[in-house]
């Protein structure tokens, strides 16, 4: 029964949260808790939500995502993947946070999760010009492990000159691809690609980009998103209400996006997110 706290009916569901300290990720496992929802959160700095479980694990550690998928129990009925990491850190961390490690943990929690479930991921829209190396971003996900991913990275010049929007293109691309096979599963794969999100990763990035670059991606709305704005959008791609919404990349940006693909639709301009 949908109640106002709970409008999307997660009470007594099995939800894990990575990124669940700050941010997005802090935002979605408080909602899910209000909700009445057993939050299972992950973060690789502790969490001060009144969680059912809390795991450290670093997703730039293959064995630590191991640790931490070992102690989960299941079954699980959502996986919310909102950590990441900001791009002003080393670029091979950045690609193992934002893809690589949150692919692993996905293919370990995938394991847990019964015909109805539901994955949601946090890109970016930094990620929107994935339309432009799409060959070389399948070539990257082709990859078969968490290893081979990262030996790819270290041998090809993309991820070193933008790991963040690499790292968002291809969460986008491999949430498109991949769905099918979980679909088969019965588990539902979407991602979105929010705007600028007030939160301590956008204020990082502030310490290194002007405040103008920031502000021009939270046009035409006119403000920046708070966390919360986002987290809602993923509590409703994992709901139930959202049975027949699968492989999509949903942008939770206030319109940029929309905007930009328009005008340059218009002038035959390439739409690219820096």
């Amino acid at each position: 029964m949908k109640t106002q706290s709970d409008p999307f009916v997660y009470a007594g569901k099995h939800c894990l949260v990575t990124g669940c300290h700050s941010g997005i990720g802090r935002a979605a496992a408080g909602l899910l808790i209000a909700a009445g929802a057993r939050v299972h959160g992950l973060d690789w700095r502790a969490c001060d939500l009144p969680l059912a479980h809390f795991t450290l694990v670093d997703l730039r550690d293959q064995a630590s995502i191991d640790r931490a998928a070992a102690g989960i129990a299941g079954p699980v009925d959502a996986l919310f993947n909102c950590a990441g990491l900001a791009p002003m850190h080393p670029p091979l961390d950045v690609m193992k946070a934002n893809f690589i490690g949150l692919r692993h943990l996905t293919a370990a929690v995938l394991e847990l999760m019964p015909p109805g479930g539901a994955i949601v991921s946090v890109g970016s829209n930094g990620g929107a010009g994935w339309r432009q190396r799409l060959p070389e971003l399948l070539d990257f996900i082709a990859t078969d492990s968490f290893a081979a991913a990262v030996r790819w990275c270290e041998a090809h010049a993309a991820p070193r000159a933008n790991a963040y929007g690499f790292s968002k293109e291809a969460l986008v691309v491999w949430t498109m691809q991949h769905c099918a096979a979980t679909i088969a599963r019965g588990v539902r794969l979407n991602c979105t690609s929010p705007g600028a999100v007030q939160t301590p990763m956008l204020e990082a990035i502030e310490q290194v980009t002007a405040a103008e670059k920031i502000d021009v991606v939270a046009q035409p709305i006119g403000r920046r998103s708070q966390a919360k704005e986002q987290a809602w959008a993923l509590l409703m791609l994992n709901s139930t209400f959202a049975s027949y919404i699968n492989g999509v990349d949903v942008p939770v940006d206030g319109g940029f996006i929309a905007s930009r693909t328009v005008a340059a639709d218009r002038t035959g301009q390439k739409t690219i997110v820096d």
